[in-house]
C-alpha cells in the first residue's frame, strides 16, 4: 500500500536527517539545477548544505510513463519517487550498503524517466518481469527494484536473467534500513 511506503520513506527521512543534524551533507552549487533540497548560500569552495524535502506538488511522471509503457505501474514506486526531492541517500541494510535514488528537482524527473524506461525495456528483450529500480548496492553495481506485478522488492544484476528477492514489501524493506551519513 502506497501509504505505507510514504510513513517508511517518512521515518527513514527524519532518521537521516537526525543523523546528519550536527554536520548536513554538502553539495556542490549548480544555479543550472537549482533544487529545494538547497538549504544554504555557496561557501567559498561552492559547496552548499542540502537535505531532502518533500514535494509539494503532484507531478505526472507516471501517468506518462504508463501511456509508454502501456502498463499500470505499482502504486508503491510511484509513491516512493513521488515523495522527496533529494540526491542520492546512503543506507545499511542486513545484506549491505546502497543508495535509495530520489530526483533533485523536475528536470530530473525527466532524466528518471527515460532511465525507467530503459529498464523496461531492457527487462523486456531478456524477457524478464517488468521491474522499477529505486536503488543500487555499494560497492557492487546490483540494482534494488519493485517487481511490478507483487510489488516485491528484488536484487538485480543488469543484464542477467536471475533476481534474488529481498523483501515482501518496498515500506518492509525502508523500514529495515539504518541511514548512513553522507560523503
Amino acid at each position: 500500500m502506497s501509504s505505507a511506503v510514504e510513513q517508511a520513506l517518512d521515518r527513514f527521512v527524519q532518521s537521516h536527517l537526525e543523523q546528519n543534524a550536527n554536520q548536513p551533507p554538502q553539495i556542490e552549487f549548480d544555479s543550472e539545477w537549482p533544487s529545494e533540497c538547497y538549504q544554504s548560500q555557496p561557501n567559498s569552495d561552492g559547496q552548499v548544505d542540502w537535505q531532502p524535502v518533500r514535494q509539494q506538488q503532484h507531478n505526472d511522471l507516471f501517468e506518462r510513463l504508463e501511456q509508454a509503457l502501456e502498463v499500470a505501474i505499482h502504486p508503491d514506486i510511484k509513491a516512493y519517487y513521488d515523495r522527496y526531492w533529494s540526491d542520492p541517500l546512503p543506507a545499511q541494510s542486513p545484506e549491505g550498503q546502497l543508495n535509495l535514488l530520489f530526483v533533485w528537482n523536475p528536470e530530473d524527473l525527466e532524466r528518471l524517466r527515460a532511465n525507467l524506461i530503459g529498464h523496461a525495456l531492457g527487462r523486456q528483450r531478456l524477457k524478464q518481469p517488468l521491474s522499477f529500480f529505486f536503488g543500487c548496492t555499494s560497492p557492487e553495481e546490483f540494482v534494488l527494484a519493485i517487481d511490478n506485478d507483487s510489488g516485491q522488492v528484488m536484487l538485480e544484476q543488469p543484464g542477467k536473467r536471475k533476481s534474488d528477492l529481498i523483501a515482501p514489501s518496498l515500506a518492509e524493506f525502508i523500514d529495515q534500513l539504518t541511514p548512513l551519513a553522507n560523503q
